[in-house]
């Protein structure tokens, strides 16, 4: 990955990188950046294999400081700025990192003066030495490391190998009109990984990471603006994102901006929204991404046509190059029959080292105990292999409910409401219902429709027994800080509480 970035260093170093608010550094400053602070962390007594917290916004200083810590061979593990102290302090004390990198000593706040943990600010670092250390050979070691809460609720340190690191970060790149001239907007918080496919494939091959402060991101004006301004060719966000900017009144805007490609992924497309973005910049291309955090970044990426949205069906693609796909049923046999559902699980390079300092963990996901031979992680969603050869995403195999002893999927109720003419988006939830289990069903709609009519609707394409026990018409879904839907607070806007998720039988 580093050596990458300084072999474009080497043939374009007066071409910028990366630019905030702030300050822009070209290919070579910062190249020459990320030596001097690599330098300074090694004479401090960071080695190959520490780990380095990352606690800095989307800025020129987050690049510098990640693209630094891979400089001497340290593993780089993100953080949220805006968690609560509480929860970054057991997160460092879980990694016990050597250093923590902040953007202003001055901001850090009394309770994670880590015992122990030396925390600098980058500027402090980038003036500490003079040396200029070449950078070190990737090898097998770890890049870094991502916490994710997942299904369990705690908060687990997936380790990225650089091997993974690399390759999905070429895959992505190569399946993109990504050159020199792309300048590429990044919505996404860096300790997500899926803020990853728009940063690092811009600059391996040469373009410009335009950054803009999270917070300011939220209001759609900034990003349509910024847009306009900075001339954005490139960015990636997630469908929920790219939902609350098609109901900006400057969403039509993006009929003559420069931006020619637009990156999806982190959960399932709707199809009503890349609707209104067709209907107002038909020249955009749209990607659509999968790849749990587990297996780097995103493991396929496959260009949305409107064909996909008339068939109401939208692939995941195929497996990057070095990627295996393997279809499992309940029993453990391999499925290879076409449009035929089965969990999936993923092989190959891409692949995580496992979680950090959790070897059980790590065990009941990945392994050799699912397919004799073959290490593969298990993802728990359920896809299908469509007649052209794309995977299809159906749903999580823990949206697969009970109810009075009928197999209940969500993605079907959503499917069959999806349809409806009037209706833009469809977000399905589980909730306690007195001690047992309801569903409620979310709706976005274009033009106004009665709940009778939904309900209808429903009625003519769902089993009496998969029908939703509440249909709520809502003007907005409420986001996650990754950008996603945020479940819990649909639920609750409406006085409901998620029930407990059930296993697959």
């Amino acid at each position: 990955m580093i050596h990458a970035v300084v072999d474009v260093a080497r043939n374009a170093g007066s071409r910028v990188a990366v630019q905030d608010l702030e300050r822009r550094l070209t290919y070579g400053e910062l190249v020459s950046e990320c030596a001097q602070v690599g330098a300074s962390m090694a004479a401090i007594g960071v080695e190959a294999g520490d780990r380095v917290v990352l606690l800095i916004p989307n800025s020129v200083d987050y690049v510098v400081a990640a693209l630094a810590t891979l400089w001497i061979g340290a593993v780089f593990v993100p953080m949220d700025v805006q968690d609560a102290p509480r929860r970054l302090t057991s997160l460092i004390d879980d990694c016990s990192p050597t250093l923590i990198i902040v953007q202003d000593d001055g901001l850090v706040s009394s309770d994670l003066r880590v015992d122990g943990v030396r925390t600098l600010a980058l500027r402090e670092l980038a003036g500490r030495s003079n040396d200029m250390l070449n950078p070190v050979s990737p090898n097998d070691r770890p890049a870094y490391i991502i916490y994710t809460s997942g299904t369990t609720g705690v908060p687990k340190g997936v380790v990225i190998g650089n091997r993974a690191f690399s390759a999905a970060v070429e895959s992505l790149a190569a399946g993109l009109p990504l050159d020199s001239s792309t300048r590429t907007l990044c919505v996404k918080p860096f300790h997500f990984d899926g803020s990853f496919a728009t940063l690092f494939p811009t600059l391996v091959c040469g373009g410009t990471v335009v950054l803009r402060p999270r917070e300011a991101l939220v209001f759609p004006r900034v990003f349509f603006n910024t847009v306009a301004s900075e001339s954005i060719t490139n960015t990636g966000m997630t469908p929920s994102y790219l939902r609350t900017l098609s109901s900006s009144p400057q969403f039509g805007q993006l009929a003559s901006s420069s931006l020619v490609t637009l990156g999806l992924g982190g959960e399932a497309i709707s199809p009503g929204p890349l609707r209104n973005l067709w209907s107002v910049a038909p020249h955009i291309r749209v990607f659509n991404r999968y790849g749990p955090t587990e297996t780097t970044i995103a493991v396929t990426q496959v260009e949305i046509t409107p064909t996909m949205l008339d068939e109401n069906v939208i692939p995941i693609g195929v497996p990057h190059p070095g990627v295996e796909f393997l279809l499992l049923d309940d029993e453990g046999a391999v499925v290879t029959e076409k449009n035929h559902s089965a969990e999936l699980y993923i092989g190959g390079i891409q692949l995580m080292d496992g979680y950090w300092n959790s070897p059980e963990l790590t065990h009941q996901v990945l392994g050799t105990t699912f397919v004799a031979g073959r290490r593969l992680y298990r993802t728990r969603d359920l896809v299908y292999r469509a007649d052209n050869g794309n995977y299809v995403y159906v749903e999580r195999t823990d949206r697969l409910v009970k109810r009075e002893g009928a197999r209940i999927s969500m993605a079907e109720i959503t499917a069959a409401l999806q349809s409806h003419p009037n209706v833009d988006t469809v977000s399905t939830l589980s909730f306690e219902k007195e001690g047992s289990l309801g569903i409620a069903t979310f709706v976005l709609l274009r033009m106004p429709t009665e709940d009778v009519e939904l309900r209808r609707w429903m009625q003519e394409r769902l089993p009496s027994w998969s029908m939703p026990d509440r249909i709520e018409v809502i003007e907005s879904l409420p986001l996650t800080k990754s950008g996603k839907t945020d479940e819990t607070k649909l639920l609750g806007d409406v006085g409901l509480r998620p029930v407990a998720k059930q296993s697959r039988s």
